[in-house]
């Protein structure tokens, strides 16, 4: 079993759920049904309405096909073979699918008891070898994810080789469902959406305000130490950009459509990129100039199908934490170890310490002089090293404009996510034509490297809720502080403390509700503030606080001094 791979089990898996659909509903049409990252679907079109109790009986189903060990038996047919068995099994999603195996490749079929799917392969020996399943979800998906096409039905599903390795993935399910930004973002009022805005489009309440408003604070301040300048650039440009740079010919479903302004179209941007060349542009340029860093956080809107969207992880207008290096070649190497370790930084700086580096090289057809895709990937692989990383190489999974590094963090309950990327870019310096004069007095065509450390501020936003299921550190929390007096005679102390906690800088609030203590309290506990500070009568008539830390718990009576000491250390050590 353990020679197995989890994709090829959960392959199998697939099958033997369509299987059981097959046994269930008769009449059930199949698509597609492949290994996914985390598990598997399967895609079918039926007359029954799936629900969510409707798994169950598929999932008994599936267990007895697995207990029946049953072979996966693997045969090859002819395309005129292949027509003729998926027309009589009306099978018309299939039929599509056949159409597009190319000629003189193989058409291979494999049997599971009663169910025969077209499919390439592997899969196990037999049902047995699959171990443990476990069906998740239902969803709507159309046929090869085009919106014209029909709504198929979608069953999500998970395989495991073992018992325990399922167990412990549905226990960080459950973990991830507490978690889950949209929900915490409705409860600790942070951002909503809204139909009469349109979806995608994130409206920021006060608190998720604050906390965007402090780690673009501290953005801002980094990029300035390391040597970055900030630029702000429209949200709209004339179409003539979006040809020079090729959005039109290779984006333009993803672009809104285009507004007429003086007998002219404009579009509103998808990407920051052109923005900043048109700056470069503005006039000649030395190589005593270079390198140049320049930064932006720039909004850009680019049309997601409905069906993707997904909270504040993938939305229609976002904010990018864009940045632009352009360099000469002697240079580039040095700066890609810096932009890494930067990267570095700002991820661990809020809390992110498992961090992995993914390599991504020279595809088949690609832009720009092989020396100079060699001599970028020469650049990437040694920052890697100099860091002391371990990265993994997807060979020819770079952009046909240049190779890049993305980075992956582990979040707290183990899941990982693609955060920033550092990309090379042969084509739009062609494009545009961008040139330097060199210490030689002759034009050269300078290196250009995109860079997002963050990505989206959106998504980085909604990664951090989940990191820490809505109770912020200190340092970013949108209220740090909540006073709770006991009774209405000491609100005049909290509102002292208040002000005097303010003026030092500390976000806090006072809790004049006619309520119990303990209300108050649980309310506090709700709203994950990090710090209650209790003021009855003795610590109205003596000057101090009764404290709770949220992760220390009571921590007694003390001083205003000793409390914003605490607090202070707190922020500036950026303690999670």
């Amino acid at each position: 079993m353990s020679e197995i791979s989890l994709e090829t089990i959960r392959h199998s898996a697939a099958h033997v759920m369509a299987a059981a659909v097959q046994q269930l509903y008769p009449d059930a049409k199949f698509d597609i049904g492949p290994a996914t990252e985390n598990g598997f679907y399967y895609d079918f079109d039926m007359e029954h309405r799936l629900v969510a109790e409707d798994l169950k009986a598929i999932e008994k189903a599936m267990k007895k096909l697995i207990g029946r060990k049953l072979p996966f038996e693997r045969f090859e047919l002819s395309r005129e073979e292949a027509e003729k068995m998926l027309g009589d099994a009306g099978q018309p999603y299939k039929l599509e699918r056949l159409a597009d195996i190319p000629e003189g490749a193989p058409i291979s079929f494999y049997r599971t008891g009663d169910f025969v799917d077209l499919c390439r392969g592997p899969h196990v020996n037999n049902s047995g070898e699959i171990g443990a399943v476990k069906l998740l979800s239902i969803a709507g998906s159309y046929f090869r994810g085009d919106e014209k096409n029909k709504m198929l039905q979608r069953i999500y599903g998970t395989a495991f080789a073992t018992e325990a390795e399922l167990q412990s993935y549905l226990k960080m399910l459950e973990e991830a469902a507490k978690r889950d930004h949209r929900k915490l973002g409705q409860e600790l009022d942070l951002f909503s959406f809204s139909e009469n805005v349109g979806p995608g489009l994130v409206l920021w309440h006060p608190k998720g305000a604050m906390i965007r408003n402090i780690f673009e604070t501290f953005w801002k301040e980094e990029h300035y130490k390391n040597g970055y300048q900030l630029l702000y650039t429209p949200h709209i440009g004339q179409s003539i950009l979006w040809e020079t740079s090729g959005h039109l010919s290779f984006y333009k479903d993803g672009m809104y459509a285009p507004m007429q302004i003086d007998e002219k179209d404009y579009f509103v941007k998808p990407m920051n990129c052109p923005f900043h060349i048109e700056v470069y542009q503005s006039r000649l340029r030395s190589y005593r100039e270079l390198p140049l860093r320049w930064a932006e956080l720039g909004t850009v809107y680019r049309y997601e199908k409905s069906g993707a969207l997904h909270g504040l992880l993938r939305v229609r207008g976002f904010t990018q934490d864009d940045a632009h290096i352009i360099c000469t070649p002697e240079q580039i190497e040095d700066e890609i170890a810096e932009v890494l370790r930067f990267s570095l930084y700002i991820w661990k700086s809020f809390g992110f310490t498992e961090i992995k580096p993914y390599l991504s090289t020279r595809p088949e057809k690609a832009v720009g002089e092989p020396e100079r895709w060699e001599k970028a990937l020469v650049s990437l692989r040694k920052a890697v090293d100099k860091l002391g990383l371990t990265c993994e190489v997807d060979e020819g999974g770079g952009a046909f404009y240049g190779p890049k590094i993305d980075l992956k963090v582990r979040d707290a309950i183990g899941r990982e996510w693609q955060t920033a990327t550092i990309q090379f870019d042969f084509n739009l310096p062609e494009r545009f034509d961008m040139t330097y004069v060199g210490e030689d007095g002759k034009r050269h065509r300078p290196y250009m490297v995109h860079r997002a450390l963050m990505g989206s501020l959106e998504r980085f936003f909604g990664i951090l809720i989940e990191q820490y299921a809505g109770a912020f550190p200190m340092w970013l929390a949108p209220e740090q502080a909540r006073i709770l007096p006991v009774s209405d005679k000491q609100l005049d102390a909290a509102r002292k403390l208040e002000k005097e906690l303010r003026q030092q800088g500390f976000r806090v609030s006072v809790d004049p509700q006619a309520a119990s203590l303990g209300a108050k309290i649980k309310d506090a506990r709700k709203e994950r503030i990090p710090y209650m500070l209790v003021i009855g009568e003795r610590e109205a008539a003596d000057g101090t606080v009764t404290a709770r830390n949220r992760r220390e718990g009571e921590l007694g009576n003390m001083s205003v001094t000793q409390l914003a000491e605490k607090m202070r250390y707190e922020v500036d050590n950026k303690i999670v």
